[in-house]
């Protein structure tokens, strides 16, 4: 097994396609199959079922992918980490985006780092809390902006921004920044909730236990985009970030209000790897994402929330 087999493996599966993967690969068909034979060969099994729709991976060649990926990442940073020390900084660097940030901090952090660092290629992905902490530990993403996690041999954090959930609803709701609502009269209303086990569905559960209250759920889902548009045509209240909402407020697509005290609060944080020292690239990219957030936060697109670091 060797790198240029991994190599034709990942975009064949990418592309489902022999011929479109050569292409990619500035390969002749015949020497990507090879690479594929081989390969399959090595681990002893069968890594596609070859048809005339196209390949498609076996099961064996699902779990093979992900290995693939992450040994390819691997040595991207690890050639970055080694590469002389007079050139410019380049290599791959993942970042993950919590959901509720991405549409502030996405394109400001793109447009950033390509001016600051263009020889840095930069992925971005987007997430719930819990799907970032696992891609990170599995070695997918680099770091990533995560909601109070607490440090654990795996994971090291650093707190950023502390910030408040609003009650969001449909336009009609006539909610206000103005007058918060206390969670009892929230309760009253139908909710539109984030799948389980999302942290931000436990904290709305732990305080309405804390407060003896049952909320009567009418949908849940873990799409964001989806949550917002099941509240904005009327199906039901939910309990968001206030910078999650900032857009469809100012639009007049929804209307939020604060929680009265002791409301709720969480910690947004910035997580990285205890088990990999960060390359160069990486450290320059955590550097502009820290630069964003705390720049969103002091030009006011960050409402009802504290900055900690």
């Amino acid at each position: 097994m060797d790198l240029k087999q991994l190599r034709a493996f990942v975009t064949v599966a990418e592309t489902g396609n022999v011929t479109r993967a050569a292409s990619l690969l500035n390969l002749v068909q015949p020497a990507v199959s090879r690479q594929l034979r081989l390969l399959e060969e090595d681990l002893g099994t069968e890594l596609f079922d070859r048809s005339r729709h196209g390949m498609q991976l076996t099961s064996s060649g699902t779990t093979m992918l992900e290995y693939a990926r992450r040994i390819l990442n691997e040595v991207e940073r690890a050639k970055a980490e080694i590469q002389p020390t007079e050139g410019p900084v380049s290599g791959i660097v993942s970042i993950g985006l919590l959901a509720s940030t991405s549409d502030l901090l996405a394109t400001r952090l793109a447009t950033e780092v390509a001016q600051r660092y263009p020889h840095i290629r930069l992925r971005l992905t987007i997430g719930y809390a819990g799907h970032l902490q696992h891609w990170i530990e599995a070695g997918d993403i680099d770091a990533a902006l995560l909601y109070g996690r607490k440090e654990t041999p795996s994971l090291q954090v650093k707190a950023l921004i502390e910030e408040s959930l609003w009650v969001v609803a449909a336009p009609s709701a006539g909610l206000s920044h103005r007058r918060p609502l206390a969670l009892s009269r929230v309760a009253r209303e139908p909710f539109v909730l984030p799948a389980a086990p999302q942290g931000l569905r436990a904290a709305i559960e732990h305080a309405a236990a804390e407060a003896d209250i049952t909320l009567q759920v009418f949908a849940e889902t873990n799409a964001l985009s989806v949550q917002k548009e099941l509240v904005a045509q009327g199906h039901g209240w939910t309990i968001l970030p206030a910078v999650a909402v900032t857009n469809e407020v100012e639009r007049g697509l929804l209307c939020a209000a604060p929680l009265a005290r002791p409301g709720l609060k969480r910690t947004i944080v910035l997580a990285a790897p205890s088990s990999r020292q960060a390359t160069a690239p990486v450290r320059c990219v955590v550097g502009v994402l820290v630069d964003c957030v705390k720049t969103t936060f002091q030009q006011g697109c960050w409402p009802d929330a504290r900055w900690l670091s």
